[in-house]
């Protein structure tokens, strides 16, 4: 980690954004998407700690949670082959590539007997941008596209994203389970000392 005042710059910006959009999700996602995309485009300021892998399966890391809960920034570390479940997200959310590559696979439910039908899947490069929420399309797999290397994504939520009730997917029946995906470390990046900064305007 070099610069995390990218990170400090973001969450100030989102915040503001967040504040003059209210729950407008068009409006988050043209303003957002150039903030996230901007954040990702360069890859100097995510602390080591928040880019560790797990051989066991992907972690998700909280970079920060707005003190009201209106928005979450979260990085995802994959390494070589994990995927998740099928899942959605129930509130609006932003995913940026920052590192490696992603696979995303896209599902719907069919109304009529409550099974899943596969729409689509798309691969995400490093610095793309995707979007999920319920109007947009809220069910997915995402996989780690490199069989080798880790992969990082950096998600924004329009939520505590781990602390609200979502859902898994059978892909097969469709049958609907839900989780609560909590957080694989209890800290998050201190954005706020700036003494490093300050120490160099000398």
């Amino acid at each position: 980690m070099k610069n995390i005042a990218r990170l400090r710059d973001f969450i100030q910006s989102f915040t503001r954004l967040i504040e003059r959009s209210g729950n407008d999700e068009e409006l988050i996602f043209a303003d957002g998407r150039k903030l996230l995309s901007d954040l990702v485009s360069r890859d100097d300021w995510l602390p080591g700690e928040f880019a560790q892998p797990s051989p066991e399966r992907y972690r998700q890391y909280l970079l920060y949670c707005d003190p009201m809960e209106r928005f979450s920034v979260v990085s995802f570390v994959w390494g070589p082959g994990q995927t998740t479940p099928v899942h959605d997200h129930t509130v609006w959310g932003m995913v940026g590539i920052l590192r490696g590559a992603e696979t995303c696979e896209e599902f719907e439910t069919e109304p009529a007997t409550g099974r899943l039908r596969a729409t689509g899947s798309h691969q995400l490069p490093r610095g793309s941008i995707d979007l999920v929420s319920p109007r947009v399309g809220d069910i997915h797999r995402v996989s780690n596209a490199l069989p080798d290397r880790t992969s990082i994504s950096i998600h924004v939520y329009g939520a505590n994203i781990g602390a609200i009730a979502r859902h898994t997917y059978d892909p097969d029946t469709g049958r609907r389970k839900t989780f609560v995906s909590g957080y694989s470390k209890n800290v998050t990046p201190n954005i706020w000392d700036r003494s490093a900064e300050l120490a160099t305007q000398d």
